[in-house]
Protein backbone atom coordinates (compact mmCIF):
# COMPACT_ATOMS: atom_id res chain seq x y z
CA UNK A 1 0.00 0.00 0.00
CA UNK A 2 1.16 3.53 -0.78
CA UNK A 3 0.94 5.63 2.38
CA UNK A 4 2.40 8.90 1.13
CA UNK A 5 3.33 10.37 -2.23
CA UNK A 6 5.40 13.56 -2.34
CA UNK A 7 6.16 15.49 -5.51
CA UNK A 8 8.21 18.67 -5.88
CA UNK A 9 8.84 20.78 -8.99
CA UNK A 10 7.56 18.25 -11.51
CA UNK A 11 6.40 20.38 -14.47
CA UNK A 12 3.28 22.22 -13.25
CA UNK A 13 3.39 20.69 -9.77
CA UNK A 14 5.20 23.01 -7.40
CA UNK A 15 4.58 20.79 -4.40
CA UNK A 16 2.05 18.02 -3.80
CA UNK A 17 1.63 15.62 -0.93
CA UNK A 18 -0.97 12.86 -0.99
CA UNK A 19 -1.78 10.61 1.96
CA UNK A 20 -3.60 7.64 0.53
CA UNK A 21 -5.42 4.89 2.36
CA UNK A 22 -6.73 1.40 1.65
CA UNK A 23 -9.62 0.88 -0.73
CA UNK A 24 -10.57 3.05 -3.69
CA UNK A 25 -8.80 6.42 -3.99
CA UNK A 26 -9.71 8.70 -6.89
CA UNK A 27 -8.07 11.74 -8.44
CA UNK A 28 -10.15 14.15 -10.51
CA UNK A 29 -9.66 17.51 -12.17
CA UNK A 30 -10.14 19.48 -15.35
CA UNK A 31 -8.51 18.30 -18.55
CA UNK A 32 -4.99 19.73 -18.70
CA UNK A 33 -4.78 20.31 -14.96
CA UNK A 34 -2.01 17.74 -14.64
CA UNK A 35 -3.68 14.52 -13.48
CA UNK A 36 -1.37 12.45 -15.64
CA UNK A 37 1.60 14.07 -13.89
CA UNK A 38 0.79 12.00 -10.82
CA UNK A 39 0.74 8.87 -12.94
CA UNK A 40 4.10 9.93 -14.40
CA UNK A 41 5.48 10.48 -10.90
CA UNK A 42 4.49 6.93 -9.95
CA UNK A 43 6.08 5.63 -13.13
CA UNK A 44 9.34 7.33 -12.13
CA UNK A 45 9.20 5.51 -8.79
CA UNK A 46 8.88 2.25 -10.74
CA UNK A 47 12.15 2.96 -12.53
CA UNK A 48 10.49 4.47 -15.62
CA UNK A 49 12.45 6.50 -18.13
CA UNK A 50 12.98 10.15 -17.23
CA UNK A 51 13.29 12.70 -20.00
CA UNK A 52 14.68 16.21 -20.09
CA UNK A 53 12.14 18.97 -19.48
CA UNK A 54 10.29 17.41 -16.54
CA UNK A 55 11.73 19.84 -14.00
CA UNK A 56 9.56 22.89 -13.31
CA UNK A 57 10.84 26.06 -14.97
CA UNK A 58 13.16 27.96 -12.64
CA UNK A 59 13.67 25.00 -10.27
CA UNK A 60 17.08 23.40 -9.72
CA UNK A 61 15.65 19.88 -9.48
CA UNK A 62 12.49 17.80 -9.15
CA UNK A 63 11.86 15.16 -6.50
CA UNK A 64 9.40 12.27 -6.20
CA UNK A 65 9.08 10.04 -3.13
CA UNK A 66 6.71 7.24 -2.22
CA UNK A 67 6.36 5.51 1.15
CA UNK A 68 5.01 1.97 0.72
CA UNK A 69 4.14 -0.82 3.10
CA UNK A 70 6.61 -3.64 2.74
CA UNK A 71 4.80 -6.54 1.05
CA UNK A 72 5.07 -9.96 2.72
CA UNK A 73 6.97 -11.41 -0.24
CA UNK A 74 9.26 -8.46 -0.87
CA UNK A 75 12.66 -9.40 -2.19
CA UNK A 76 15.52 -9.31 0.25
CA UNK A 77 17.55 -6.26 -0.69
CA UNK A 78 20.74 -4.99 0.91
CA UNK A 79 19.40 -1.42 1.00
CA UNK A 80 16.26 -2.35 2.98
CA UNK A 81 17.00 -2.22 6.73
CA UNK A 82 16.33 -5.44 8.62
CA UNK A 83 12.88 -5.45 10.16
CA UNK A 84 11.70 -2.40 8.20
CA UNK A 85 7.93 -2.24 7.74
CA UNK A 86 8.10 0.37 5.00
CA UNK A 87 9.91 0.79 1.69
CA UNK A 88 10.78 4.34 0.63
CA UNK A 89 11.39 4.77 -3.10
CA UNK A 90 12.59 8.15 -4.38
CA UNK A 91 13.86 9.73 -7.57
CA UNK A 92 15.64 13.06 -8.01
CA UNK A 93 15.65 14.69 -11.48
CA UNK A 94 17.75 17.48 -12.94
CA UNK A 95 16.83 19.75 -15.89
CA UNK A 96 19.25 18.00 -18.25
CA UNK A 97 17.50 14.65 -17.78
CA UNK A 98 19.95 13.17 -15.25
CA UNK A 99 18.39 11.32 -12.33
CA UNK A 100 19.40 9.65 -9.10
CA UNK A 101 17.44 6.88 -7.41
CA UNK A 102 17.10 6.25 -3.68
CA UNK A 103 15.88 3.24 -1.73
CA UNK A 104 15.20 3.69 1.98
CA UNK A 105 17.31 6.85 1.99
CA UNK A 106 20.35 5.30 0.30
CA UNK A 107 21.57 5.74 -3.26
CA UNK A 108 20.28 2.95 -5.49
CA UNK A 109 20.02 2.07 -9.16
CA UNK A 110 17.02 2.46 -11.41
CA UNK A 111 17.02 -1.35 -11.63
CA UNK A 112 16.56 -1.47 -7.82
CA UNK A 113 13.48 0.75 -8.12
CA UNK A 114 12.18 -1.36 -10.97
CA UNK A 115 12.66 -4.60 -9.02
CA UNK A 116 10.99 -3.47 -5.81
CA UNK A 117 8.48 -1.14 -7.45
CA UNK A 118 6.98 -4.02 -9.42
CA UNK A 119 6.19 -5.74 -6.11
CA UNK A 120 4.34 -2.84 -4.55
CA UNK A 121 2.57 -1.21 -7.50
CA UNK A 122 0.95 -2.24 -10.80
CA UNK A 123 0.34 0.63 -13.22
CA UNK A 124 -2.23 0.67 -16.03
CA UNK A 125 -1.99 3.73 -18.26
CA UNK A 126 -4.52 5.60 -20.39
CA UNK A 127 -3.98 3.47 -23.47
CA UNK A 128 -3.44 0.15 -21.73
CA UNK A 129 -6.62 -1.31 -23.25
CA UNK A 130 -5.13 -0.88 -26.72
CA UNK A 131 -2.63 -3.60 -25.89
CA UNK A 132 -5.54 -6.05 -25.87
CA UNK A 133 -5.49 -5.79 -29.65
CA UNK A 134 -2.04 -7.38 -29.79
CA UNK A 135 -1.85 -11.15 -30.19
CA UNK A 136 1.16 -11.34 -27.89
CA UNK A 137 -0.67 -9.46 -25.14
CA UNK A 138 -3.65 -11.81 -25.42
CA UNK A 139 -1.34 -14.80 -25.10
CA UNK A 140 0.28 -13.22 -22.03
CA UNK A 141 -3.14 -12.77 -20.41
CA UNK A 142 -4.07 -16.42 -20.90
CA UNK A 143 -0.70 -17.68 -19.67
CA UNK A 144 -0.87 -15.46 -16.59
CA UNK A 145 -4.29 -16.95 -15.84
CA UNK A 146 -2.79 -20.44 -16.06
CA UNK A 147 -0.61 -19.77 -13.03
CA UNK A 148 3.02 -19.88 -11.95
CA UNK A 149 3.71 -23.29 -13.50
CA UNK A 150 2.81 -21.91 -16.92
CA UNK A 151 5.28 -19.07 -16.57
CA UNK A 152 7.98 -21.55 -15.60
CA UNK A 153 7.11 -23.67 -18.65
CA UNK A 154 7.34 -20.57 -20.82
CA UNK A 155 10.85 -19.92 -19.54
CA UNK A 156 11.89 -23.52 -20.16
CA UNK A 157 10.36 -23.46 -23.64
CA UNK A 158 12.19 -20.26 -24.55
CA UNK A 159 15.49 -21.88 -23.55
CA UNK A 160 14.60 -25.01 -25.57
CA UNK A 161 13.62 -22.87 -28.57
CA UNK A 162 16.95 -21.02 -28.47
CA UNK A 163 18.74 -24.37 -28.20
CA UNK A 164 16.92 -25.71 -31.28
CA UNK A 165 17.82 -22.61 -33.28
CA UNK A 166 21.44 -22.87 -32.22
CA UNK A 167 21.64 -26.56 -33.16
CA UNK A 168 19.80 -26.03 -36.45
CA UNK A 169 22.36 -23.39 -37.40
CA UNK A 170 25.15 -25.80 -36.44
CA UNK A 171 23.64 -28.61 -38.55
CA UNK A 172 23.29 -26.27 -41.53
CA UNK A 173 26.91 -25.19 -41.13
CA UNK A 174 28.15 -28.79 -40.94
CA UNK A 175 25.98 -29.85 -43.90
CA UNK A 176 27.41 -27.01 -45.97
CA UNK A 177 30.87 -28.01 -44.85
CA UNK A 178 30.29 -31.62 -45.86
CA UNK A 179 28.97 -30.60 -49.28
CA UNK A 180 32.14 -28.74 -50.24
CA UNK A 181 34.50 -30.91 -48.23
CA UNK A 182 36.51 -32.55 -51.03
CA UNK A 183 37.19 -29.30 -52.83
CA UNK A 184 38.24 -27.54 -49.63
CA UNK A 185 40.39 -30.50 -48.57
CA UNK A 186 42.27 -30.38 -51.88
CA UNK A 187 42.97 -26.69 -51.40
CA UNK A 188 44.10 -27.24 -47.81
CA UNK A 189 46.40 -30.09 -48.82
CA UNK A 190 47.92 -27.96 -51.58
CA UNK A 191 48.62 -25.05 -49.23
CA UNK A 192 50.00 -27.31 -46.50
CA UNK A 193 52.26 -29.16 -48.96
CA UNK A 194 53.56 -25.82 -50.23
CA UNK A 195 54.32 -24.55 -46.72
CA UNK A 196 55.73 -27.84 -45.42
CA UNK A 197 57.96 -28.20 -48.50
CA UNK A 198 59.63 -24.92 -47.61
CA UNK A 199 59.48 -25.39 -43.83
CA UNK A 200 59.92 -21.72 -42.96
CA UNK A 201 61.38 -20.68 -39.60
CA UNK A 202 61.92 -17.16 -38.37
CA UNK A 203 65.40 -17.81 -37.00
CA UNK A 204 66.47 -19.29 -40.36
CA UNK A 205 65.05 -16.30 -42.22
CA UNK A 206 67.03 -13.92 -39.98
CA UNK A 207 70.25 -15.91 -40.45
CA UNK A 208 69.80 -16.15 -44.23
CA UNK A 209 69.23 -12.41 -44.45
CA UNK A 210 72.50 -11.75 -42.71
CA UNK A 211 74.34 -14.31 -44.86
CA UNK A 212 72.97 -12.76 -48.05
CA UNK A 213 74.32 -9.33 -47.09
CA UNK A 214 77.73 -10.84 -46.31
CA UNK A 215 77.85 -12.72 -49.61
CA UNK A 216 76.79 -9.65 -51.59
CA UNK A 217 79.65 -7.56 -50.08
CA UNK A 218 82.35 -10.20 -49.58
CA UNK A 219 85.13 -8.32 -51.43
CA UNK A 220 84.51 -5.10 -49.54
CA UNK A 221 84.44 -6.96 -46.21
CA UNK A 222 87.70 -8.74 -47.03
CA UNK A 223 89.43 -5.50 -48.06
CA UNK A 224 88.28 -3.66 -44.94
CA UNK A 225 89.49 -6.44 -42.63
CA UNK A 226 92.84 -6.71 -44.44
CA UNK A 227 93.39 -2.96 -44.18
CA UNK A 228 92.62 -3.03 -40.49
CA UNK A 229 95.04 -5.90 -39.90
CA UNK A 230 97.77 -4.12 -41.89
CA UNK A 231 97.38 -0.90 -39.90
CA UNK A 232 97.43 -2.65 -36.54
CA UNK A 233 100.03 -5.40 -37.10
CA UNK A 234 101.56 -5.47 -40.61
CA UNK A 235 103.53 -8.56 -41.59
CA UNK A 236 106.62 -6.39 -42.39
CA UNK A 237 106.57 -4.92 -38.91
CA UNK A 238 105.57 -1.51 -37.60
CA UNK A 239 102.02 -0.39 -37.26
CA UNK A 240 99.98 0.33 -34.16
CA UNK A 241 101.13 -2.86 -32.40
CA UNK A 242 104.82 -2.03 -32.62
CA UNK A 243 104.21 1.55 -31.50
CA UNK A 244 102.36 0.31 -28.43
CA UNK A 245 105.17 -2.18 -27.68
CA UNK A 246 107.79 0.58 -27.92
CA UNK A 247 105.80 2.82 -25.59
CA UNK A 248 105.48 -0.03 -23.10
CA UNK A 249 109.21 -0.63 -23.02
CA UNK A 250 109.84 3.07 -22.38
CA UNK A 251 107.41 3.18 -19.46
CA UNK A 252 108.22 -0.13 -17.81
CA UNK A 253 111.08 1.02 -15.50
CA UNK A 254 109.36 4.29 -14.56
CA UNK A 255 106.09 2.48 -13.74
CA UNK A 256 107.84 0.56 -10.96
CA UNK A 257 108.45 3.84 -9.11
CA UNK A 258 104.97 5.48 -9.08
CA UNK A 259 101.81 3.39 -8.46
CA UNK A 260 99.67 5.89 -10.40
CA UNK A 261 101.91 5.49 -13.47
CA UNK A 262 101.85 1.72 -12.89
CA UNK A 263 98.08 1.72 -13.36
CA UNK A 264 98.44 3.58 -16.62
CA UNK A 265 101.19 1.19 -17.72
CA UNK A 266 98.86 -1.77 -17.05
CA UNK A 267 96.22 -0.21 -19.28
CA UNK A 268 98.87 0.29 -22.00
CA UNK A 269 99.84 -3.37 -21.72
CA UNK A 270 96.18 -4.35 -22.09
CA UNK A 271 95.92 -2.24 -25.25
CA UNK A 272 99.02 -3.94 -26.64
CA UNK A 273 97.64 -7.42 -26.06
CA UNK A 274 94.23 -6.42 -27.50
CA UNK A 275 95.91 -4.90 -30.60
CA UNK A 276 97.97 -8.04 -31.27
CA UNK A 277 94.89 -10.25 -30.73
CA UNK A 278 92.69 -8.02 -32.92
CA UNK A 279 95.26 -8.00 -35.71
CA UNK A 280 95.38 -11.80 -35.65
CA UNK A 281 91.62 -12.11 -35.74
CA UNK A 282 91.34 -9.69 -38.64
CA UNK A 283 93.84 -11.76 -40.62
CA UNK A 284 91.90 -14.92 -39.75
CA UNK A 285 88.66 -13.21 -40.91
CA UNK A 286 90.34 -12.32 -44.24
CA UNK A 287 91.48 -15.90 -44.73
CA UNK A 288 88.14 -17.40 -43.60
CA UNK A 289 85.57 -15.32 -45.49
CA UNK A 290 84.39 -16.97 -48.67
CA UNK A 291 82.34 -15.55 -51.51
CA UNK A 292 80.70 -18.34 -53.51
CA UNK A 293 78.25 -17.15 -56.23
CA UNK A 294 76.55 -20.54 -56.01
CA UNK A 295 75.92 -20.10 -52.28
CA UNK A 296 74.56 -16.59 -52.82
CA UNK A 297 72.14 -17.97 -55.40
CA UNK A 298 71.01 -20.68 -52.96
CA UNK A 299 70.38 -18.13 -50.23
CA UNK A 300 68.50 -15.83 -52.61
CA UNK A 301 66.29 -18.73 -53.74
CA UNK A 302 65.52 -19.76 -50.16
CA UNK A 303 64.60 -16.22 -49.13
CA UNK A 304 62.49 -15.81 -52.27
CA UNK A 305 60.53 -18.95 -51.27
CA UNK A 306 59.97 -17.43 -47.83
CA UNK A 307 58.80 -14.16 -49.42
CA UNK A 308 56.27 -15.95 -51.66
CA UNK A 309 54.72 -17.65 -48.63
CA UNK A 310 54.64 -14.36 -46.71
CA UNK A 311 52.81 -12.60 -49.57
CA UNK A 312 50.22 -15.37 -49.77
CA UNK A 313 49.59 -15.97 -46.08
CA UNK A 314 49.87 -12.80 -44.04
CA UNK A 315 53.10 -10.87 -44.45
CA UNK A 316 55.41 -12.52 -41.90
CA UNK A 317 56.88 -15.97 -41.26
CA UNK A 318 54.83 -16.10 -38.02
CA UNK A 319 51.66 -15.54 -40.09
CA UNK A 320 52.66 -18.37 -42.44
CA UNK A 321 53.21 -20.75 -39.51
CA UNK A 322 49.82 -19.78 -37.99
CA UNK A 323 48.12 -20.33 -41.34
CA UNK A 324 49.60 -23.79 -41.53
CA UNK A 325 48.26 -24.62 -38.06
CA UNK A 326 44.81 -23.33 -39.07
CA UNK A 327 44.92 -25.49 -42.22
CA UNK A 328 45.72 -28.57 -40.14
CA UNK A 329 42.88 -27.79 -37.71
CA UNK A 330 40.43 -27.23 -40.54
CA UNK A 331 41.57 -30.39 -42.32
CA UNK A 332 40.92 -32.43 -39.19
CA UNK A 333 37.51 -30.79 -38.83
CA UNK A 334 36.60 -31.62 -42.42
CA UNK A 335 37.84 -35.17 -42.13
CA UNK A 336 35.46 -35.69 -39.18
CA UNK A 337 32.60 -33.61 -40.62
CA UNK A 338 30.34 -36.61 -41.18
CA UNK A 339 30.67 -37.72 -37.58
CA UNK A 340 30.10 -34.18 -36.30
CA UNK A 341 27.07 -33.78 -38.58
CA UNK A 342 25.56 -37.00 -37.33
CA UNK A 343 26.07 -36.01 -33.69
CA UNK A 344 24.63 -32.53 -34.29
CA UNK A 345 21.58 -33.98 -36.05
CA UNK A 346 21.00 -36.34 -33.12
CA UNK A 347 21.29 -33.41 -30.67
CA UNK A 348 18.89 -31.39 -32.82
CA UNK A 349 16.34 -34.21 -32.89
CA UNK A 350 16.51 -34.51 -29.10
CA UNK A 351 16.17 -30.74 -28.66
CA UNK A 352 13.17 -30.64 -30.98
CA UNK A 353 11.54 -33.48 -29.08
CA UNK A 354 12.02 -31.55 -25.82
CA UNK A 355 10.63 -28.40 -27.46
CA UNK A 356 7.59 -30.33 -28.70
CA UNK A 357 7.05 -31.79 -25.23
CA UNK A 358 7.14 -28.38 -23.57
CA UNK A 359 4.95 -26.86 -26.29
CA UNK A 360 2.46 -29.67 -25.81
CA UNK A 361 2.34 -29.13 -22.05
CA UNK A 362 1.90 -25.39 -22.56
CA UNK A 363 -0.82 -25.96 -25.12
CA UNK A 364 -2.73 -28.38 -22.89
CA UNK A 365 -2.67 -25.87 -20.04
CA UNK A 366 -3.89 -23.12 -22.35
CA UNK A 367 -6.78 -25.19 -23.72
CA UNK A 368 -7.78 -26.10 -20.16
CA UNK A 369 -7.56 -22.53 -18.87
CA UNK A 370 -9.22 -20.80 -21.86
CA UNK A 371 -12.84 -21.70 -20.99
CA UNK A 372 -12.29 -20.85 -17.32
CA UNK A 373 -10.88 -17.43 -18.23
CA UNK A 374 -13.72 -16.80 -20.69
CA UNK A 375 -16.37 -17.73 -18.12
CA UNK A 376 -14.79 -15.52 -15.46
CA UNK A 377 -14.57 -12.55 -17.87
CA UNK A 378 -18.20 -13.03 -18.98
CA UNK A 379 -19.25 -12.90 -15.33
CA UNK A 380 -17.36 -9.64 -14.83
CA UNK A 381 -18.73 -8.18 -18.08
CA UNK A 382 -22.25 -8.85 -16.86
CA UNK A 383 -21.42 -6.73 -13.81
CA UNK A 384 -20.06 -4.04 -16.18
CA UNK A 385 -23.38 -3.53 -17.99
CA UNK A 386 -22.63 -6.05 -20.73
CA UNK A 387 -24.94 -8.90 -19.63
CA UNK A 388 -25.51 -10.25 -23.13
CA UNK A 389 -21.88 -10.18 -24.20
CA UNK A 390 -20.28 -13.38 -25.38
CA UNK A 391 -16.59 -13.65 -24.63
CA UNK A 392 -14.42 -16.51 -25.78
CA UNK A 393 -10.73 -17.36 -25.71
CA UNK A 394 -9.80 -19.16 -28.91
CA UNK A 395 -6.59 -21.21 -28.78
CA UNK A 396 -5.38 -22.51 -32.12
CA UNK A 397 -2.09 -23.82 -33.58
CA UNK A 398 0.30 -21.24 -34.99
CA UNK A 399 0.50 -21.27 -38.77
CA UNK A 400 4.30 -21.04 -38.69
CA UNK A 401 4.82 -23.75 -36.08
CA UNK A 402 6.35 -23.47 -32.64
CA UNK A 403 7.83 -20.12 -31.70
CA UNK A 404 9.53 -18.74 -28.59
CA UNK A 405 6.15 -18.62 -26.80
CA UNK A 406 4.97 -22.05 -27.90
CA UNK A 407 2.94 -23.55 -30.71
CA UNK A 408 -0.32 -21.71 -29.99
CA UNK A 409 -1.91 -18.51 -31.11
CA UNK A 410 -4.59 -16.90 -28.92
CA UNK A 411 -7.46 -14.73 -30.09
CA UNK A 412 -9.84 -13.01 -27.70
CA UNK A 413 -13.32 -13.05 -29.27
CA UNK A 414 -16.32 -10.97 -28.27
CA UNK A 415 -19.91 -10.42 -29.30
CA UNK A 416 -21.02 -7.33 -27.34
CA UNK A 417 -24.71 -7.90 -28.10
CA UNK A 418 -26.93 -10.95 -28.21
CA UNK A 419 -27.59 -12.57 -31.57
CA UNK A 420 -24.29 -11.54 -33.12
CA UNK A 421 -21.41 -13.89 -33.85
CA UNK A 422 -18.27 -13.43 -31.80
CA UNK A 423 -15.40 -11.80 -33.62
CA UNK A 424 -11.84 -10.73 -32.83
CA UNK A 425 -11.71 -8.18 -30.02
CA UNK A 426 -9.54 -5.81 -32.07
CA UNK A 427 -12.16 -5.71 -34.84
CA UNK A 428 -15.43 -5.74 -32.90
CA UNK A 429 -15.05 -3.85 -29.62
CA UNK A 430 -15.45 -0.09 -29.29
CA UNK A 431 -13.17 1.99 -27.07
CA UNK A 432 -15.55 1.79 -24.12
CA UNK A 433 -16.02 -1.95 -24.59
CA UNK A 434 -12.26 -2.44 -24.73
CA UNK A 435 -11.93 -0.54 -21.46
CA UNK A 436 -14.51 -2.79 -19.81
CA UNK A 437 -12.94 -5.95 -21.18
CA UNK A 438 -9.60 -4.85 -19.80
CA UNK A 439 -11.14 -4.08 -16.42
CA UNK A 440 -12.86 -7.47 -16.43
CA UNK A 441 -9.55 -9.19 -17.22
CA UNK A 442 -7.82 -7.26 -14.46
CA UNK A 443 -10.59 -8.16 -12.03
CA UNK A 444 -10.09 -11.82 -12.89
CA UNK A 445 -6.31 -11.49 -12.61
CA UNK A 446 -6.28 -9.55 -9.34
CA UNK A 447 -9.56 -10.64 -7.77
CA UNK A 448 -9.94 -12.80 -4.69
CA UNK A 449 -8.88 -16.36 -5.31
CA UNK A 450 -7.02 -15.58 -8.52
CA UNK A 451 -3.93 -17.74 -8.78
CA UNK A 452 -0.84 -15.62 -8.29
CA UNK A 453 -2.94 -12.57 -7.42
CA UNK A 454 -0.83 -9.85 -5.84
CA UNK A 455 -1.72 -7.44 -3.06
CA UNK A 456 0.21 -4.69 -4.87
CA UNK A 457 -1.40 -1.30 -5.24
CA UNK A 458 -3.24 -0.88 -8.56
CA UNK A 459 -3.12 2.44 -10.40
CA UNK A 460 -5.56 3.12 -13.24
CA UNK A 461 -5.02 6.19 -15.40
CA UNK A 462 -8.42 6.84 -17.04
CA UNK A 463 -9.23 3.14 -17.46
CA UNK A 464 -12.85 4.30 -17.79
CA UNK A 465 -12.20 6.25 -21.01
CA UNK A 466 -15.04 6.04 -23.52
CA UNK A 467 -17.60 5.04 -20.87
CA UNK A 468 -20.57 6.98 -19.53
CA UNK A 469 -24.09 6.74 -18.14
CA UNK A 470 -25.17 3.62 -16.26
CA UNK A 471 -22.11 1.80 -17.51
CA UNK A 472 -19.91 4.26 -15.65
CA UNK A 473 -21.63 3.27 -12.41
CA UNK A 474 -21.00 -0.39 -13.15
CA UNK A 475 -17.33 0.34 -13.83
CA UNK A 476 -17.10 2.20 -10.55
CA UNK A 477 -18.65 -0.74 -8.68
CA UNK A 478 -16.13 -3.05 -10.31
CA UNK A 479 -13.26 -0.80 -9.28
CA UNK A 480 -14.57 -0.62 -5.72
CA UNK A 481 -14.94 -4.39 -5.61
CA UNK A 482 -11.40 -4.73 -6.94
CA UNK A 483 -10.26 -2.38 -4.13
CA UNK A 484 -11.54 -4.66 -1.37
CA UNK A 485 -8.56 -5.85 0.62
CA UNK A 486 -6.10 -3.73 -1.39
CA UNK A 487 -5.41 -0.17 -2.47
CA UNK A 488 -6.56 1.25 -5.81
CA UNK A 489 -5.84 4.70 -7.18
CA UNK A 490 -8.01 5.70 -10.13
CA UNK A 491 -7.56 8.85 -12.21
CA UNK A 492 -11.02 9.49 -13.65
CA UNK A 493 -13.33 11.95 -15.38
CA UNK A 494 -16.53 10.15 -14.33
CA UNK A 495 -18.57 11.41 -11.35
CA UNK A 496 -20.21 7.98 -11.08
CA UNK A 497 -16.79 6.47 -10.36
CA UNK A 498 -15.57 9.31 -8.15
CA UNK A 499 -18.68 9.08 -5.95
CA UNK A 500 -17.72 5.53 -4.93
CA UNK A 501 -14.28 6.48 -3.64
CA UNK A 502 -13.24 6.22 -0.01
CA UNK A 503 -10.82 9.12 -0.55
CA UNK A 504 -11.16 11.83 -3.16
CA UNK A 505 -8.33 14.09 -4.36
CA UNK A 506 -8.64 16.87 -6.89
CA UNK A 507 -6.00 18.59 -8.95
CA UNK A 508 -6.39 22.20 -10.10
CA UNK A 509 -4.25 24.50 -12.24
CA UNK A 510 -3.72 28.19 -11.52
CA UNK A 511 -2.88 29.80 -14.87
CA UNK A 512 -2.45 33.26 -13.34
CA UNK A 513 1.11 32.46 -12.25
CA UNK A 514 4.15 32.16 -14.53
CA UNK A 515 4.77 29.34 -14.88
CA UNK A 516 1.31 27.94 -14.14
CA UNK A 517 0.96 26.08 -10.86
CA UNK A 518 -0.95 22.91 -10.15
CA UNK A 519 -2.08 21.92 -6.65
CA UNK A 520 -3.52 18.67 -5.27
CA UNK A 521 -6.11 18.76 -2.49
CA UNK A 522 -7.94 16.07 -0.55
CA UNK A 523 -11.68 16.71 -0.56
CA UNK A 524 -14.16 16.12 2.24
CA UNK A 525 -17.84 16.81 2.83
CA UNK A 526 -19.31 19.60 0.70
CA UNK A 527 -16.08 19.98 -1.26
CA UNK A 528 -16.64 16.46 -2.66
CA UNK A 529 -20.16 17.49 -3.70
CA UNK A 530 -18.78 20.59 -5.40
CA UNK A 531 -16.25 18.56 -7.38
CA UNK A 532 -18.95 16.09 -8.48
CA UNK A 533 -21.08 19.04 -9.63
CA UNK A 534 -18.16 20.27 -11.72
CA UNK A 535 -17.67 16.79 -13.17
CA UNK A 536 -21.38 16.74 -14.07
CA UNK A 537 -20.74 19.83 -16.15
CA UNK A 538 -22.88 22.13 -14.05
CA UNK A 539 -22.17 25.50 -12.49
CA UNK A 540 -21.36 26.01 -8.84
CA UNK A 541 -24.87 27.21 -7.93
CA UNK A 542 -26.77 24.54 -9.88
CA UNK A 543 -29.09 23.03 -7.26
CA UNK A 544 -30.26 20.17 -9.49
CA UNK A 545 -26.66 19.11 -10.13
CA UNK A 546 -25.94 19.42 -6.42
CA UNK A 547 -28.90 17.15 -5.61
CA UNK A 548 -27.69 14.69 -8.25
CA UNK A 549 -24.21 14.71 -6.75
CA UNK A 550 -25.55 14.05 -3.27
CA UNK A 551 -27.70 11.22 -4.64
CA UNK A 552 -24.60 9.67 -6.22
CA UNK A 553 -22.81 9.83 -2.88
CA UNK A 554 -25.82 8.49 -1.00
CA UNK A 555 -26.19 5.59 -3.44
CA UNK A 556 -22.53 4.71 -2.93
Amino acid sequence: MLHELRIENLLLLDRAELRLGPGLNVLTGETGAGKTLLAHALDLLLGGRARAGLVRAGAAEAYVEGVFSRPPRASVHELIPDGADEIVLARRLWPDGRTRAYLCGRSATVADLRELGSQVLSFYGQHEHRKLMLATAQLEILDAHCGARQLQLRSELRAAYDRVRELAARVAELAEMAAGRERELDLLEFELDEIEAVGPRQDEADALGQERERLRHVEGLRAAAALGAEMIAPEAGGGVGDLLAHAARQMESAAAIDPELRALFDRLQALLYEARDLGGELRSYVLGIEGSPERLEQVEDRLAAFARLERKHGGTIADVVRHAEECRRRREQLEHADLALGAAEADLAAARAELDRLAGELSAARHAAAPRLAAAVRERLAELAMPDARFEVDVRPRADGCGPRGADGVELLIAPNAGLPAGPLREIASGGELSRVMLALLSVAHGDGAEGASAAMLVFDEVDAGIGGHTARAVGEQLRQLARGRQVLCITHLPQVAALAERHFTIAKDASTVPATTTVTELNGDSVVGELVRMLGAGEGDRAASRHARQLLKAA
